[in-house]
């Protein structure tokens, strides 16, 4: 499969899997999985059929690990509109932990802090350099450094995904170190 092939079906997955099942009529359980042959079943009957192998082929590949299959069901791994529990455990974060972004929402990052906007949680990159491409997919990026240690502390409860993205409600501004202007 040809890269613009592998990335289509990678934005339908996401938009399938974490956002709008009911686009091709499948059901998420309360954990986020889906039955892989009612996927791709939904996906043929929408007019954009995806093989078995194109499927694999993409959760194998893709960079950011976003889906996993397991026992003939697939899921993403985090970043859901739609209510699910991905039933990940509360775990200590690093003390430090990056949030990409861009220029233009840093007025009212100062004001809120991080919050989850249309996803569940706030997402969190153990590393600036993953922070860096994250915030770079909507321009220019910004990356904020979250003393996640401190939160912990202060009763903020983290989680973390199998593919390493660290979740939390909200990060209030008083933990978020910004660059300079």
């Amino acid at each position: 499969m040809d890269e613009r092939r592998r990335t289509r079906v990678s934005k339908s997955l996401a938009r399938w899997l974490r956002h709008q099942p009911e686009a091709i009529g499948i059901e998420l359980d309360p954990h986020g999985w889906a039955e892989v042959d009612a996927l791709l079943a939904g996906a043929a009957e929408r007019g954009f059929p995806i093989t078995r192998e194109e499927l694999e082929e993409v959760v194998a590949l893709n960079d950011k690990r976003r889906y996993v299959i397991e026992d003939g069901r697939i899921r993403a791994r985090q970043g859901h509109s739609v209510r699910v529990d991905l039933a990940l455990p509360a775990l200590e974060p690093p003390a430090f932990l990056y949030h990409g972004t861009t220029g233009r929402a840093l007025a009212a990052i100062r004001r809120e802090g991080l919050r989850p906007m249309t996803r569940h949680a706030v997402h969190l990159s153990p590393d600036r350099e993953t922070a860096t491409r994250v915030g770079a997919r909507r321009g220019r990026p910004v990356v904020l450094t979250v003393r996640a240690g401190d939160m912990h502390t202060a009763g903020h409860e983290f989680h973390r995904s199998d593919n390493g993205v660290w979740l939390t409600a909200h990060v209030p501004p008083a933990y978020i170190h910004f660059p300079r202007p």
